[in-house]
């Protein structure tokens, strides 16, 4: 809809721009003397213009719409899988919450168990806020093989790679994210 490249990086201004123009054109106010078929057409390209600006306005949305029309990930997969690197933290914060949870049902101490969860929560806040700075830095990387493409070179491999990493970030990072708010959850 915005005929934009298959870029990572947007220049959101240029983006407010182009949608504001889009939606002026396309507003179902605009077709109020049309045919039935006309209006129902601007109603539902409108409501596929703002789908669209959300998915660009949201770098993360925006990466996972890049990988669906790559062919790289299905529309909405989420594969929750834990990054190895992080298996036996993961063991431990699971151990903590069923700790809690029954504590809770028991009717035990849950201080010294919350400022435990509390912690673990800011550790995996700050493993998120990792993984969102990779997964920029490797959408840097994307952009610039699509530049690369433009002057006539073509960096096939490079590109899977890179799909191949986008995705085991935003498995990762929806695991993370999970954790995060399944612990937010029993903090309650």
């Amino acid at each position: 809809m915005f005929a934009l490249p298959r870029k990572l990086w947007i220049e959101m201004a240029a983006l407010e721009q182009k949608f504001l123009q889009l939606s002026w054109k396309l507003h179902p106010d605009n077709f109020v003397n049309a045919s039935e078929t006309e209006r129902e057409l601007s109603l539902k390209r409108s409501s596929e213009l703002n789908d669209a600006y959300r998915t660009l306005c949201d770098p993360v949305a925006r990466v996972e719409y890049l990988l669906a029309i790559e062919g790289a990930r299905k529309e909405g997969e989420h594969k929750q899988q834990a990054p190895p690197e992080l298996l036996e933290e993961v063991f431990e914060l699971n151990e903590s919450l069923d700790e809690l949870r029954d504590a809770k049902s028991e009717g035990g101490d849950l201080t010294a168990l919350k400022a435990r969860l509390e912690s673990a929560q800011k550790n995996f806040q700050q493993k998120l806020e990792e993984v969102d700075a990779e997964l920029f830095a490797v959408a840097k990387h994307w952009d610039a093989t699509v530049e690369v493409e433009a002057s006539g070179t073509n960096p096939h491999a490079e590109r899977e790679a890179i799909k191949q990493r986008l995705n085991e970030l935003l498995n990762g990072r929806s695991y993370i994210r999970n954790l995060v708010a399944n612990v937010q959850k029993e903090l309650l």
